[in-house]
């Protein structure tokens, strides 16, 4: 009985031993997390690309920092660091897949496809830390004062009689958005706004809640509350 007895201590101690080894190498992993995005490797990547890998820079669109000069290349500084991994991630062909989540006109993949499909997870955080922490200098401006009065009533109050909420209660009452959900869309350009509310309501972009809703929205309500969203601060 005895002998019964140690050998069952001596089985419990090697399984509580072979337990807590489990736990503490559990707890170091878990301790570890996940890796932190490095804006300044994002800086580089944005800045200067990576040949190599077939990364073209993207400043060469989006101008410096984040700041574009052309109305068909939205600005980029600014915008939530969670949105912008989000939509580089949407982007990309994953395997299996035969186009990208998000696509452009015709459902056919945007040029932004071939630029982010060769972004790694942790590039495509990157470059949006680091375009999160970039001030936006040059943003775009309203330019259609015929527009503001229909623009101002979608943006504040929505199109009630077709079921088209405010665009303020998700895009903020000064169209900065909501970090990780919404994205910024003060002092983004106007044509940029117009084109991408056209794609939702088409049905060829469809990886934002938006699809839902612009699909009421006729093409003079789609300008002024791009034009108005444009000239918000």
């Amino acid at each position: 009985m005895k002998r019964v007895l140690s050998r069952m201590l001596v089985a419990s101690g090697l399984l509580l031993g072979a337990s807590a080894l489990s736990t503490t190498s559990f707890a170091a992993e878990g301790a570890a997390g996940p890796v932190k995005p490095d804006a300044a490797k994002g800086g580089q990547l944005f800045d200067q690309g990576d040949a190599a890998r077939g990364i073209i820079a993207c400043a060469s669109c989006h101008g410096a920092a984040g700041n574009s000069t052309i109305p068909v290349n939205p600005n980029l500084a600014a915008q939530s660091h969670e949105y912008l991994a989000k939509q580089l991630a949407d982007f990309q062909v994953k395997p299996g897949a035969k186009l990208p989540v998000r696509n452009g006109a015709g459902g056919n993949p945007t040029p932004m496809t071939a630029m982010a499909q060769n972004l790694t997870p942790a590039d495509m955080q990157n470059i949006a830390l680091y375009l999160a922490q970039q001030p936006l200098k040059e943003p775009a401006t309203a330019g259609q004062e015929k527009l503001v009065d229909l623009g101002q009533k979608i943006w504040r109050g929505g199109l009630p009689d077709r079921k088209v909420p405010a665009c303020a209660s998700c895009h903020s009452a000064n169209g900065a958005g909501i970090p990780s959900q919404y994205p910024r869309l003060s002092g983004q350009f106007p044509m940029y706004i117009e084109e991408q509310l056209k794609l939702f309501r088409s049905g060829d972009r469809k990886n934002d809640v938006m699809f839902a809703i612009a699909d009421r929205m006729s093409d003079a309500d789609i300008k002024a509350v791009s034009d108005y969203a444009a000239g918000l601060r």
